[in-house]
């Protein structure tokens, strides 16, 4: 009899739990797919007595997450934990040290410790899957590191973060303000414990990070990245782009230039008939440029239990075929050193600020403009009745984001802002 892959699962939340629900239920179509059972042996959570909805008897429990890593009767040590250290980060660090492979869904540990573990894995002849890191169920690890492998990748861009297209598509839908969809989206239990993993970017940027690193042979580099949320943006902003036939998205942008790397997760315009500006709700989409494939793009559920839980079988069931290769695709000890690089290329930008209303406070805002070499290829002056304040809305032509934040800082210098403005790169997709 085939040998059965043996399995340690630690961390039995919504994702844990789907993981096994899918192991269980879908026992011998896995066993088809991959030519060998596939079992789960042990499992660790922080309470043994909770009511998860599936009976955990049968498995050995482990309270401490290093010791299950280290178990003799499992092969590979499923992380379903999360965070960038603590327990999840030693019990990874403890599977390795035993040769055993290694399945997670923890991208902000892969973020920030990235690097070390791939390292630490190759030497030790394991391998470190993570398809569920990244876009739930969209498979673009795979896409990038398998089905993409003979392309030279240009950019990697999307939309990573699910909770934060749901508070923007909601502002557009309903016509509501963002602070009255922060707190839905709360209500309905889409943000993370720490609202700014989501609305600050942070949770997509550690997805584009890996991207990055898998995409261009570099290593990760999360701390270089240009982020910002979408907690500055206004309904006000969702209708103005409207009107000029864009979508607000938190977007995720990563190329190689001659400058270095870019990465940036920002708020972008993206037009409105494109694949990402027609993108609703909480779904997820992933686009891949590449010299011989040209564009890929990649549409599906970027977060729940069976999307995910999809996602680490799927790696599961790698490992179980004997699919082994590098973390990020090529060898830890090859991946270059990026450079980082601030994103220079030229695009036109949307800007809203309030100004004080008075003569020739517009003109300081052009002039301050013109002096950072940023030519303006439209002005709107909104209605402000009854009020000392002028919203101002300018579209630039292409320009350089450098320029863009230079014109502002020297805006602030003329004492007519009564707002920070807000400046927002149209995106070309």
């Amino acid at each position: 009899m085939t040998t059965p892959l043996r399995l340690g699962i630690a961390g039995l939340g919504t994702v844990g739990v789907g993981v096994v629900k899918i192991i269980r239920q879908k026992a011998n179509l896995l066993a088809q797919r991959t030519g060998r059972p596939v079992v789960i042996t042990a499992v660790s959570a922080r309470s043994k007595d909770k009511d998860r909805g599936v009976n955990l008897e049968q498995y050995a429990w482990e309270t401490d997450p290093v010791a299950l890593a280290q178990r003799d009767d499992v092969d590979v040590f499923v992380e379903l934990m999360g965070g960038d250290n603590g327990p999840a980060k030693a019990s990874i660090e403890a599977a390795i040290a035993a040769g055993k492979d290694v399945v997670t869904a923890n991208k902000a540990l892969l973020a920030h410790h990235g690097q070390a573990i791939a390292a630490a894995a190759e030497e030790k002849s394991c391998v470190v899957r993570y398809e569920a890191a990244v876009a739930g169920g969209i498979p673009v690890i795979k896409a990038l590191t398998e089905g993409l492998a003979g392309n030279d990748i240009t950019r990697v861009m999307g939309v990573m973060n699910g909770t934060c297209n749901y508070i923007l598509t909601r502002m557009q839908d309903a016509g509501l303000p963002y602070d009255a969809v922060f707190a839905e989206a709360d209500a309905l239990g889409y943000l993370e414990a720490d609202p700014n993993l989501d609305v600050g970017g942070i949770d997509a940027g550690h997805k584009l990070a890996l991207l990055a690193s898998i995409a261009f042979g570099t290593q990760v580099s999360f701390d270089k990245m240009e982020l910002e949320g979408i907690q500055r943006i206004s309904i006000e902003d969702i209708k103005l782009a409207a009107d000029m036939g864009f979508k607000i998205k938190l977007l995720g942008v990563a190329q190689l230039t001659g400058r270095g790397l870019e990465q940036r997760m920002t708020p972008c315009l993206v037009p409105e008939e494109s694949p990402l500006g027609q993108l609703k709700g909480g779904t997820n989409m992933v686009v891949i440029e590449g010299d011989a494939v040209e564009q890929v793009v990649l549409r599906g559920p970027g977060a729940g239990e069976g999307p995910t839980a999809s996602a680490v079988v799927g790696d599961i069931c790698d490992v179980a075929r004997g699919f082994r290769y590098p973390t990020f695709g090529i060898p830890a000890n090859e991946l270059a050193v990026p450079t980082p690089a601030t994103s220079n290329s030229p695009a036109p930008y949307y800007l809203r600020m309030d100004i004080l209303d008075r003569p020739g406070a517009l003109a300081k805002i052009a002039s301050a403009l013109g002096e950072c070499g940023v030519s303006i290829d439209r002005v709107r002056q909104r209605q402000h009745e009854g009020s000392d304040r002028a919203p101002v809305l300018i579209v630039t032509h292409k320009t350089q984001g450098s320029a863009v934040h230079d014109a502002i800082a020297l805006m602030r210098q003329t004492n007519v802002l009564e707002s920070e403005p807000v400046a927002l790169r149209i995106e070309t997709v």
